[in-house]
């Protein structure tokens, strides 16, 4: 089954709570909330406060990529405000098995993300020990950027060695994500699908996701 995550970066954040529960109404399948440092990133988004604030809005897993250095400093933070996924950057820790590990030990689903350039094959290790990996199709920062094509090939070689590892590791997949390219990456081995403006800026915001979940490989 393709699960849809729309990202929050491309809601109105004045209504922030109905804009969640409209997409929950919707049809999506998780909240993807992209935390910012502005070191790891250029870009500041927001933090725990805001998701301790919006976790009482709907019953949604809170999909929390966390997008900031030293991330092991906070996972206990960001498990205790309501977040489901805790997925943290590869780049950004010197220790991400014992991080995946603290964060199954919290409860929580843990993942790990790449950037663009970072090879796939930093992952294969600690497939045992991810609920998910994101592979991140723009370089993470900013919303609105067009997907780049050589990183399709990386959620393809994942996707193969998580087979290969018989793990149950889902592979999610975060930029520049919409129904025209959506089945390529479900062809190429995608199992969540983050959406911003492809969802938020929909005018039907249900026919939206639905049109990235049933998305097939045209011939």
């Amino acid at each position: 089954m393709i699960r849809v995550s729309p990202s929050v970066l491309a809601a109105d954040f004045a209504a922030l709570g109905n804009e969640l529960q409209d997409i929950a109404r919707a049809g999506a399948d998780f909240v993807h909330l992209d935390v910012m440092d502005g070191v790891f990133v250029p870009n500041i988004s927001f933090g725990i406060p805001v998701i301790r604030g919006i976790r009482k809005a709907v019953t949604l897993p809170f999909d929390v990529h966390l997008m900031i250095v030293e991330p092991e400093r906070y996972a206990d933070q960001f498990a205790q405000a309501g977040a489901d996924y805790i997925t943290f950057h590869l780049e950004a820790t010197s220790d991400p098995a014992g991080l995946l590990s603290h964060i199954r030990a919290l409860g929580k689903y843990a993942s790990v993300s790449i950037k663009p350039d970072t090879p796939v094959e930093t992952l294969f290790p600690l497939l045992p020990l991810c609920d998910m990996v994101l592979i991140m199709t723009v370089e993470p920062g900013f919303g609105g950027q067009a997907l780049i094509p050589h990183t399709i090939d990386k959620v393809r070689i994942i996707s193969q060695e998580i087979k290969r590892q018989k793990c149950k590791t889902l592979v999610e997949v975060d930029g520049g994500v919409y129904a025209g390219n959506a089945a390529e990456l479900i062809s190429a081995g995608a199992d969540v699908l983050v959406a911003g403006s492809a969802v938020f800026k929909a005018d039907d915001r249900r026919a939206a996701i639905e049109a990235l979940r049933s998305s097939i490989q045209k011939s």
